[in-house]
């Protein structure tokens, strides 16, 4: 099931800081490892974007929306909801907010707290596979591939 986000209400849930610069990419950074390891899809929207830096940008599976400053996420949240109408039910809201949550309810989507959500993706994180670690070949090894490409080096 696909995700509508209201970001700046859950970067303080995952430890991260609203007063930093990068806030909004480094949770999308977060946004786009769950959605590889899931394989999820995500809508997150930031209100408060100047004009310059306002619109939507599709970053992997996660697009992101800056709202500009006439306007707030709730509101881009609630009528992306309304445009979506009966397929709604097929997404889930995460917000804390509760005006926000009441209207997703009334939309039919699912609602999912941020709080819940940030425990979500950390048991992602957690549970994905670590890369394998290098070792050093032995000295057999070394001579075994050497033999390999001297051999095609030749054919």
């Amino acid at each position: 099931m696909p995700y509508l986000i209201d970001g700046h209400n859950l970067i303080p849930k995952l430890g991260l800081r609203l007063d930093s610069a990068d806030d909004e990419m480094e949770l999308i950074a977060v946004l786009q490892e769950y959605c590889r390891l899931e394989r999820r899809q995500v809508e997150v929207y930031f209100d408060g974007a100047p004009a310059l830096r306002a619109g939507t940008r599709k970053l992997g599976l996660v697009t992101a929306h800056f709202v500009p400053l006439n306007t707030t996420a709730d509101e881009a949240i609630r009528r992306r909801l309304k445009k979506m109408g009966r397929s709604a039910k097929n997404w889930t809201v995460v917000s804390s907010d509760h005006q926000v949550q009441t209207e997703a309810h009334a939309a039919q989507a699912e609602v999912m707290s941020s709080e819940t959500f940030a425990a979500q993706l950390q048991r992602a994180r957690q549970s994905a596979p670590k890369p394998a670690e290098d070792r050093n070949l032995s000295p057999q090894e070394v001579e075994e591939w050497l033999r390999v490409f001297r051999e095609r080096k030749k054919g």
